[in-house]
């Protein structure tokens, strides 16, 4: 589904003006601003958070003269506030592939929403930007999961298969970033990652020349090898559920390592859950890479729950709704 509305009008003269960018925590957000702002840099309030983090709306106060920009977070999740902000005068532009429900109609509002399986918010901004910022979108692609959308969308690159590693390396480290509780549970705040990342047109030289880079590219080393070695509690022809403890490398290391069984068992779908402190659990849910479905209903039958088709999660499930669970994941996946 796409839906394009365009604005009527833009900010009123005269009134003073207060510009937010407010975007999801991992690859697709961070790369998806990037790109908007090397084709229009613009000094903005920078709203984001943990991946997880996606009702930020709320965090933002603009009213007339006010731009804001919206990037990777469910219009759905948001809408009393992005209702709150267009009844109040503010400009909006927003860019998202996740579930949105009925998109408000106003002359504030520029929405371009794709819900389909095959792309994320980047390859639509990368759509938006008529290419402009091309191996940016590449790389968020990959951190998204979507390794054919982004070896597709490469292509007018003329990459060499070394350099498409590099591209899918960083997108799996920007994305890794983003997995976590709280941003303590992070290397590096994603507002602050996204600054750092803002310097560089050039994917590449991020690459060959930030220590952050070494940074992420070092502690995804660490934290994946130990997830290799996580427990399964459950497995079966079309499903497995993997358990991890709460500890922050489990969290950082849930949602990337989701993915990486996806492509290793591509006919089976996965659950990661983590062990919350109150007994519950964090869920990362991954559809099967050849039956990218269901993953969003799934989690939405649940307190918390919510995502897109292909990858989808429950922030907290409370511990008496495991078996509800693991019954509701088989009966959507098992043939």
């Amino acid at each position: 589904m796409v839906l394009l509305l365009a604005i009527g009008r833009g900010v009123p003269k005269g009134l003073p003006m207060n510009s937010f960018d407010v975007f999801n925590g991992d690859a697709d957000g961070i790369c998806a601003l990037h790109q908007l702002r090397l084709a229009e840099p613009r000094e903005a309030e920078l709203v984001t958070g943990v991946k997880r983090d996606i009702s930020l709306l709320k965090r933002v106060e603009a009213g007339g003269g006010d731009r804001v920009t919206v990037l990777d977070i469910s219009l759905d999740k948001n809408r009393s506030d992005l209702v709150r902000m267009l009844e109040a005068g503010a400009a909006l532009f927003y860019c998202d592939h996740h579930f949105a429900g009925d998109v408000p109609v106003s002359a504030n509002l520029e929405a371009v929403i794709d819900t389909s399986a095959e792309t994320c918010t980047s390859l639509l901004i990368n759509d938006y930007l008529n290419g402009a910022y091309l191996p940016w979108a590449v790389t968020a692609a990959f951190g998204d999961n979507l390794f054919d959308a982004a070896r597709k969308a490469a292509v007018p690159l003329n990459l060499s298969d070394a350099q498409l590693s590099q591209l899918e390396h960083l997108g799996t480290l920007i994305n890794y970033n983003g997995y976590g509780v709280t941003p303590e549970d992070l290397h590096f705040h994603p507002a602050e990652l996204y600054r750092a990342i803002s310097h560089y047109s050039d994917p590449f030289a991020f690459i060959a020349e930030s220590a952050d880079y070494r940074k992420l590219s070092d502690g995804y080393a660490e934290d994946i090898a130990q997830a290799r070695n996580l427990p399964v509690a459950v497995e079966e022809q079309g499903i497995a559920v993997i358990m991890l403890a709460d500890a922050p490398w489990t969290r950082r290391v849930s949602g990337v390592y989701g993915n990486e069984l996806a492509r290793e068992n591509p006919d089976r779908a996965h659950a990661l859950m983590t062990e919350l402190p109150d007994g519950g659990y964090r869920i990362s849910v991954r559809a099967p890479l050849n039956n990218k479905t269901g993953a969003d209903e799934l989690c939405m039958q649940f307190p918390t729950g919510g995502g897109r088709k292909a990858a989808a999660g429950v922030n907290a499930l409370p511990a008496e709704m495991y078996g509800a669970f693991v019954d509701a994941f088989r009966e959507m996946y098992e043939q």
